[in-house]
């Protein structure tokens, strides 16, 4: 009996299961539907960039693969089995982080402390396991270890993030994702708010993470960016996935026509593009 989600003809051989899928996924609020019966595919060691027009519902389709949204209908699968996403908790138990555009740090406390934020580690022995007391020493060095990983070039886990610039301070948001993610890494916007160098050190660190494994998911209104970073594009429009496309086969004017739905998609674009 084959698998009603493996696209591959029987006999031909199994094609690697995606890492992160979602299948005929609906979100309703009242009258509007966010969401209309949208597909998504996520596979190994890719940068999969997401794009739409604002009101598209790509928004809410990263909310639900990150666990901030609940579905009406369809499903999440993780390795080809269906999870349930009912909040971030949820998500990172199974291994996807994500990034958001307002980083989620704390300015007035450190590096290390930001890192760790909701995962503290605690001290062996008694004075954790009683007291509760922090392992502050093992916190930096763990924080400095995956900032030099990363090679994010800052001095000190024990920096207040406050002391930082935009595009260090969105390197220890992507550190703490990196450090944790064992699956998937969402990135929602990345460079919104920094300079031309800033946005560069992103980039680098995109490539980074995916030089090691672990497939990102980018969502961005930068088109430049998308098509330096990304191994593929999933265009999104009118809630569901319109398209998904390869840089290299189709020209940035090609892609913004898909997005705005002035330019048909082939039937393979269509059907995920792979």
């Amino acid at each position: 009996m084959t698998d009603p989600l493996d696209d591959t003809p029987a006999g031909r051989g199994a094609a690697p299961v995606p890492v992160l899928q979602a299948r005929g996924l609906v979100k309703r609020y009242g009258q509007v539907t966010a969401i209309a019966g949208a597909d998504f595919d996520l596979h190994a060691g890719e940068v999969l960039a997401v794009i739409g027009d604002n009101g598209a519902g790509k928004s809410s389709l990263i909310k639900a693969l990150s666990g901030a949204l609940v579905p009406d209908e369809g499903q999440i699968l993780i390795d080809g089995r269906p999870v349930t996403l009912n909040g971030a908790r949820a998500a990172q138990a199974h291994g996807i982080e994500t990034v958001y555009q307002d980083l989620a740090v704390i300015p007035a406390l450190d590096i290390a402390t930001n890192l760790f934020l909701g995962r503290e580690l605690r001290r062996k022995g008694v004075m954790g396991r009683v007291f509760r007391r922090l392992d502050a020493p093992r916190m930096r060095q763990e924080a400095e270890r995956h900032l030099a990983d990363l090679k994010i070039g800052i001095g000190s886990a024990s920096q207040p993030v406050e002391t930082l610039s935009g595009g260090q301070r969105q390197g220890v948001a992507v550190a703490r994702a990196a450090a944790f993610g064992r699956k998937v890494i969402i990135m929602d916007e990345p460079t919104a708010a920094l300079g031309v160098k800033e946005s560069g050190r992103v980039i680098d660190l995109i490539q980074q993470i995916r030089s090691r494994g672990m497939p990102v998911v980018l969502i961005s209104h930068d088109m430049p960016h998308v098509f330096e970073v990304a191994d593929r594009i999933h265009i999104h429009r009118l809630g569901r996935r319109a398209a998904v496309v390869r840089p290299q086969d189709r020209s940035m004017s090609e892609v913004v026509a898909l997005m705005t739905g002035a330019l048909e998609a082939t039937d393979e674009e269509r059907d995920g593009g792979r």
